[in-house]
C-alpha cells in the first residue's frame, strides 16, 4: 500500500467549495450595494438636486457591509477567549470610523467624536481586562486533556515495564529452564550413546518432550503479546475464533477494518477477551454477543450477556486493567450492568487521523 494512503490528495491551491461560496456572496453583496447607491443618486438627480442626501444612504450601505465583514471575521476566529477579544476589536473598529464619518457628513465643526472615541477606548480596555481574566473553556479542555494524556502515558509506560518483566520471568522460568534441561539431556545422551543405547534413547525421548514443552511455553508467551490469530484472520476473525473456545455461546456480528494498527487490534482483542472471561466466570449468563462497528476513525465493540448483571469495574482488577489498556490509545470502556442484567460493555478505540478529538 502506498505510503500516502489515507491522506488527502486535494491541491491546497485549488479553492474549496466554502471559499468559492464566500467569494460569490461577497460579489453579490457588492453588486447589490452598487445598484442601490446608483439608484439613490439617480433618484436625487431626478428630484432636482439640492441637498445631497444620497451620501447618507451610501454611508448606511458601507456601514452595513463593514459590519457584515467584521461579523464574518469574528466568527472565523477560534472559539473562546480569542473570539471574544476579536468581537471587542470589531466593535471598536466599526464605531470609530462611523462616528468620524457622521461628524464629517454633518458639516464638521466641533470634533465631538473625540469624546465617544475616548469612552469606547476605555470600555474596550476594561473589556479586554475582564476577558483576559475569565477562564477559557477551550484552554481548560486542553489543560485537562494534557493532564489525562500525561497520566495515561505514565500508566502505559508502567504497564509496558510490568509486561516486559512478566515476559522475561515467563521466558526464564519456562522456555529458558526447559532449554537448559534439553541441553543437559542431549549432553548426557551424547556421553551414553555407545555405552548404554537404551539410556540414550530414554534421554532423547525426554529431550524431545522438553523441546515440545519449550515450544508450548514460547507460544503462550507470544500469544500474550500479540496472538498469531490476529495476524492470520484480523480482529473480527480472531474474536470469532475466541468465541468458539468459550463455554458460553457467543454470537459475533459486524467487521473491523483491515488497516487497523496492530497495537489497536491487540488492545481491542484483549479487552474483549477480558469482558467475555468475566461473563463466563461471574454473570451466570446463558448467551453472549459481540458487535463490531466502525465509524470513520473510531472502532466500537459492544459485548453483551444475559446474565445477572451488577458488574462493578471497581470490584476487581480485570475491567480496571482493560480501562488502563484502552486509555493508552485514548479509548474508553463504558459499562451498563443493572442488577438483574443484561450487561452491556462498550469498548471505544479511536485510531488513525481521527484520534483525540
Amino acid at each position: 500500500m502506498s505510503g500516502t494512503a489515507g491522506r488527502s490528495t486535494a491541491d491546497p491551491r485549488v479553492p474549496t467549495a466554502p471559499a468559492v461560496a464566500a467569494v460569490a456572496v461577497v460579489a453579490v453583496v457588492a453588486v447589490v450595494a452598487a445598484v442601490v447607491c446608483a439608484a439613490v443618486a439617480i433618484a436625487w438627480a431626478v428630484a432636482g438636486g439640492g441637498y445631497f442626501w444620497p451620501r447618507w444612504v451610501w454611508f448606511g450601505v458601507a456601514t452595513t457591509a463593514a459590519a457584515a465583514f467584521l461579523l464574518g471575521w469574528t466568527r472565523r476566529q477560534p472559539p473562546g477567549r480569542r473570539r471574544r477579544l476579536a468581537a471587542g476589536r470589531a466593535v471598536l473598529v466599526l464605531i470609530v470610523p462611523v462616528d468620524v464619518t457622521v461628524w464629517a457628513l454633518s458639516g464638521g465643526g466641533y470634533f465631538w467624536p473625540l469624546w465617544s472615541i475616548t469612552a469606547w477606548s476605555i470600555l474596550f480596555g476594561g473589556y479586554v481586562w475582564v476577558v483576559s481574566r475569565l477562564p477559557d473553556r477551550r484552554e481548560q479542555e486542553l489543560t485537562t486533556r494534557v493532564a489525562v494524556l500525561a497520566h495515561t502515558r505514565r500508566a502505559a509506560l508502567d504497564g509496558q515495564a510490568a509486561e516486559l518483566a512478566r515476559v522475561e520471568r515467563d521466558l526464564h522460568d519456562g522456555a529458558q529452564a526447559r532449554m537448559v534441561s534439553l541441553a543437559l539431556s542431549l549432553g548426557m545422551a551424547e556421553d551414553l550413546v555407545r555405552a548404554d543405547p537404551e539410556a540414550t534413547a530414554r534421554l532423547l525421548r525426554e529431550a524431545r518432550s522438553t523441546a515440545v514443552s519449550a515450544l508450548d511455553d514460547l507460544r503462550t508467551v507470544m500469544h500474550s503479546i500479540h496472538p498469531a490469530v490476529l495476524a492470520d484472520r484480523g480482529l473480527a476473525g480472531a474474536l470469532r475464533a475466541l468465541a468458539l473456545d468459550l463455554a458460553l455461546p457467543v454470537t459475533v456480528d459486524g467487521d473491523a477494518p483491515a488497516q487497523l494498527p496492530a497495537a489497536v487490534q491487540s488492545a481491542a482483542y484483549f479487552a474483549t477477551a477480558e469482558c467475555l472471561a468475566n461473563a463466563v466466570k461471574h454473570s451466570q449468563a446463558t448467551a453472549g454477543g459481540i458487535s463490531l462497528r466502525h465509524d470513520g476513525a473510531v472502532l466500537r465493540i459492544v459485548v453483551t450477556d444475559d446474565g445477572i448483571g451488577g458488574a462493578d469495574p471497581a470490584a476487581g482488577l480485570g475491567l480496571r486493567g482493560v480501562r488502563r489498556r484502552l486509555e493508552t490509545f485514548d479509548g474508553r470502556l463504558d459499562l451498563d450492568s443493572p442488577p438483574g442484567g443484561p450487561t452491556v460493555i462498550t469498548i471505544t478505540v479511536p485510531h488513525g487521523p481521527g484520534r483525540l478529538p
